[in-house]
């Protein structure tokens, strides 16, 4: 019996996400030829690296940089994932240049546009499915306190809890302080049991530095990671979210993750005014 030699493509690699720094940001798998590869299969890749997700890409023959993307974490399959598709649109960069490149995902059709070069690095942004924001119920809020063992009184009353969706649903709370963010110790099954009913892919916890800087962190249970580092997906949905809740137009955001992890990564978040999507910019490296 004679056995077909998986593609190069097959191989997973790993970037880390919205950083420059191998040791910072979100680490992400990507497999740039998936090919083949059955659902149980992608989720075993993924489990393996352990990284909140994995980038299955599929290439489409019939239109040149474009692809349909799938995300796997250690646990189930996501519909749209941020960090790992700056690091598949980098990954595909470093092999095809830089450009434009057309991904095709569970949550929609999302660009990825990707500038630099070998000497200085490439960024990528990313531009969001269209993206809604919704009222969360009084008692999920409270539930999700309860998980995190934050005191409603610990909440910033200026940003109120929303439910945001630019490809992935998150639930939005705001901390009144940096220690308060900063100091992160929940209920793992109580969390992953709300999120799994409310359909939530994280948390977007943040904390205000100033109107156009914030520090967030994101819990992901239900991925069976404690903490996603630096979270595209969950920046999309809060760029959503300012936008509804303080009628912006055109803005830049700056979010800082993943410091309180050890893992600093940086998240340019952009709004354009008449556009319902949202902007999503950062670097990546290989590991």
């Amino acid at each position: 019996m004679t056995h077909t030699a998986p593609s190069p493509g097959a191989e997973p690699l790993e970037y880390a996400a919205f950083t420059a720094d191998p040791a910072g940001g979100n680490p992400a798998g990507v497999v740039l030829d998936a090919t083949g590869l059955d659902d149980d299969r992608q989720l075993a890749v993924a489990a393996r690296l352990g990284h909140s997700e994995t980038a299955f890409l599929t290439a489409d023959p019939d239109r040149p940089r474009a692809h349909a993307v799938r995300y796997f974490s250690p646990l189930a399959e996501v519909s749209f994932c941020g960090h790992a598709t700056i690091a598949a649109a980098v990954a595909l960069a470093e092999r095809h240049g830089p450009g434009e490149f057309h991904f095709t995902t569970q949550a929609g059709p999302v660009p990825v546009t990707v500038t630099g070069d070998a000497a200085t690095g490439y960024r990528a942004t990313l531009t969001s499915v269209p993206a809604t924001v919704a009222d969360a119920e009084p008692q999920d809020v409270a539930e999700a306190l309860t998980a995190l063992r934050w005191r409603p009184e610990e909440l910033d009353p200026r940003l109120p809890p929303r439910i945001a969706h630019a490809g992935a649903r998150h639930l939005v709370l705001a901390a009144a302080t940096r220690a308060r963010l900063a100091d992160l110790d929940y209920d793992f099954d109580a969390l992953a049991a709300l999120m799994r009913r409310l359909d939530l892919t994280t948390l977007q916890l943040v904390w205000e530095q100033d109107a156009t800087t914030y520090h967030v962190r994101d819990p992901f249970p239900v991925g069976g990671i404690v903490e996603d580092p630096a979270t595209g997906a969950a920046a999309a949905a809060f760029g959503a979210y300012l936008r509804e809740l303080r009628g912006l137009t055109t803005a830049r955001l700056t979010l800082h993750q993943g410091e309180d992890l050890g893992r600093p990564g940086v998240l340019t978040v952009d709004l354009t005014e008449g556009d319902s999507r949202v902007r999503v910019t950062g670097r990546a490296v290989r590991m």
